[in-house]
């Protein structure tokens, strides 16, 4: 029997390629985040949610995702997203229901990752990964992610 598991490094490795693939030469932040969104969809197991909220008119705003469908809109620092938006640090859940103002948009979910995109030490969107499994995201998941955003935050805003 063949094992043909990869470790996750070289998961965020493959992930990060692909992402900087499809995003090389787009200029369009939209298109770019619909594109990097799919990638982590189709990449990283255990999801019910990935995508993007872009921050407009000082608050966030539903962006490119996958998944069902989302809260359109949060205040800055309310909830997981909001207070990654706020803070302009990541947010790594173990237990959604024990965060304070948690904003559950999908009851399924139980866990959560998000990740400010900075540009100019100014937010402007986050990147939200969502699982209906308890404490799903480790530490090697949020090097990953923050490292895929710092790859391409140029691509996205």
């Amino acid at each position: 029997m063949h094992d043909f598991t990869i470790s996750q490094d070289q998961l965020y490795d493959d992930l990060m390629s692909a992402a900087r693939a499809v995003t090389d030469g787009e200029p369009d932040a939209i298109a770019n985040m619909a594109n990097v969104a799919a990638l982590i969809w189709q990449y990283i197991p255990d999801l019910n949610w990935a995508g993007f909220y872009r921050v407009l008119d000082d608050e966030l705003v539903l962006g490119p995702f996958q998944g069902k469908s989302a809260c359109i809109r949060i205040a800055i620092g309310k909830g997981v997203c909001g207070t990654a938006a706020e803070t302009n640090s990541v947010q790594r859940v173990a237990d959604v229901h024990a965060f304070p103002g948690h904003i559950a948009c999908d009851a399924d979910s139980r866990s959560e990752l998000v990740v400010p995109v900075s540009k100019d030490g100014k937010v402007i969107a986050v990147l939200d990964l969502d699982s209906p499994l308890p404490n799903r995201f480790s530490l090697a998941d949020q090097n990953g992610m923050t490292a895929l955003i710092g790859a391409i935050t140029n691509k996205l805003g």
